[in-house]
């Protein structure tokens, strides 16, 4: 996703380090003017971020797929169901939003 100007542009501000839990397994991503420059693969123990977004790895698969099925096309409507949990600073969140569902909803291009 570093390669697609728009996505690194809606993220041009952010400079942060956010958790991405697939199931069992977590990703920490740091982000710096909108190109991420590190994702380490967990468990960690300690580790700072900001934020988190949490789900089921059968969930991730769902909303990975293409085109997503029905109820599965955005962040919030698992979030709406439970299926997906955001931790941390909220505020941080939504004011990279746009930004941070690009992100995750570019494997969906593979």
């Amino acid at each position: 996703m570093n390669e697609d100007p728009a996505i690194v542009r809606w993220g041009r501000h952010m400079n942060e380090t956010f958790m991405v839990e697939v199931g069992d397994t977590q990703y920490l991503l740091t982000v710096h003017a909108g190109r991420i420059e590190h994702v380490e693969r967990g468990p960690f123990v300690m580790r700072a971020w900001r934020f988190a977004i949490r789900a089921k790895r059968e969930h991730w698969e769902k909303f990975w797929q293409q085109p997503p099925p029905p109820g599965w096309h955005d962040l919030f409507a698992p979030l709406r169901r439970g299926e997906v949990r955001f931790e941390g600073d909220q505020r941080v969140l939504m004011a990279h939003l746009l930004y941070l569902k690009l992100v995750l909803a570019s494997p969906r291009k593979r």
